[in-house]
């Protein structure tokens, strides 16, 4: 699978929300991903490994409900780098208050599968 083929998969696979196939399927056992700041019970920004990113993804799923959205993209920049644009708003759970989200999210492909994905978002 080439970058572009990838980087359409990774879109598809954010679009039809199944982040379980996509981890699966697309990103390196060793994969780190980078958000602009620490989330509420991490350690940090990073996450570094399958086991970490499915977890951050399990806080993500237990606090926001996703309302609406679109991916835009991908941009590709190189050979080895995709970025895609989320438009989204979100429902916080606890509060019922709903947000709108705007993110650029990076990506690092090694050996075809995703390396390090990097997120840029207003806080």
């Amino acid at each position: 699978m080439d970058l572009k083929e990838l980087a359409q998969a990774v879109k598809s696979a954010n679009e039809t929300m199944d982040v379980e196939a996509l981890l699966r399927d697309h990103y390196a056992a060793d994969c780190v991903s980078v958000e602009a700041a620490a989330m509420p019970g991490t350690d940090g920004p990073e996450a570094v490994g399958l086991d970490a990113i499915k977890a951050k993804h399990d806080w993500w799923n237990n606090a926001m409900e996703y309302v609406s959205g679109t991916v835009e993209g991908p941009h590709l920049h190189g050979d080895d780098r995709f970025a895609l644009i989320f438009k989204s708003v979100m429902k916080d759970k606890a509060s019922g208050k709903e947000m709108p989200m705007e993110e650029v999210a990076v990506y690092t492909v090694k050996d075809g599968k995703i390396a390090r994905e990097e997120f840029f978002y207003t806080m």
